[in-house]
Parts: structure tokens; sequence; C-alpha cells
């Protein structure tokens, strides 16, 4: 393979709402079916609770409330996808709900464009790029972008709170 060949990378698509979106499978350490979430009180709209992973709390998320659009609606597709974020040079785990999984989609570097830069509903810095894949386009999101430090250490706080219910 000569050096200045496209890389192939591997993204996982999923829908939230009537959207396709993608992130870079790296990320990604698990898909779960649903699953009970204990609430934590006082969390954030968008922490939906905390889940058991192995012996670990997990907090999940509504990916939807985090992208400002209608909370999710559960349905035998709803899937939470566990997230290995790197804040800050900090691990951090997530769980995050969304509406469906759909596919890993082998993507060249070359085959992702820039993100438009009108205005959007969905925060410019979330998304790393688009690609069109079969007369769509499906948005690449950064989901390191998505979280701030800050955010998540909300959510350990809360988490930690609840350790001893879950």
């Amino acid at each position: 393979m000569e050096e200045n060949e496209l890389r192939i990378n591997s993204y996982l698509s999923f829908k939230l709402g009537d959207e396709e979106f993608a992130l870079h499978v790296d990320k990604v350490l698990n898909i779960l079916e649903m699953t009970s979430i204990t609430e934590v009180p006082k969390a954030p709209d968008y922490m939906k609770g905390v889940i058991n992973l192995r012996g670990t709390v997990l907090p999940v998320v509504d990916t939807r409330l985090k992208f400002g659009l209608t909370e999710t609606v559960y349905t035998d597709k709803t899937c939470i996808i566990v997230l290995e974020l790197n804040l800050e040079n900090q691990k951090v785990f997530v769980g995050s709900l969304v509406d469906e999984v759909l596919s890993v989609l082998e993507i060249e570097s070359g085959g992702i464009q820039d993100p438009p830069s009108i205005g959007s509903k969905y925060r410019a810095e979330f998304i790393n790029g688009m690609v069109k894949v079969d007369e769509k386009f499906i948005m690449i999101l950064d989901m390191e972008m998505v979280f701030t430090l800050d955010e998540l250490n909300v959510l350990k706080d809360k988490m930690s709170q609840k350790k001893e219910v879950v």
C-alpha cells in the first residue's frame, strides 16, 4: 500500500429521529439493548440516569436531548452505545442513548466532506464532517466535543451519590 493512498476508517452509524449520524468505532466499547435505567435526582435533563455495566456505574445520556431534539421514545430498536472518551487526558465512560444502531460504514478519509457552515439545529463543533451514502448525508460526530469535562464531572458527582442504590 502506498503512503498516499486513502486511509479507510470504520464508523458506527445510528439514527436520532429522522437524521443519521456516525462516530468513529474507536470510541465504541459496546452496544447494549435497552435496559432499566436508574434515575439520578437533580441531574441535568439530558442525563437519563445510570446503569450497572459489569459492576461499574455508567451514566446514560439521552443523545437526542443533548442535541436539542425531543426526548427519546423507547422502542425495540433503542440502544445504548457505550463510549470511551478522552477529555482533558481523562478516560471517561458514558452511555449514549440512540433511536437505532444502523451499521458499520467503511469510509475513506477523503470521502468525508467539511460540514456546512450555514446555521444548523446541531452545534457545528459536534460535527467532524459529512459523508454521502446512498443519496443521503450522514453527519460524522466528534463525541468528545459533545460533552465538556465539566458536564461529565457533574455526572460523576451524581453517580457517586447514587452508587449505593444501583
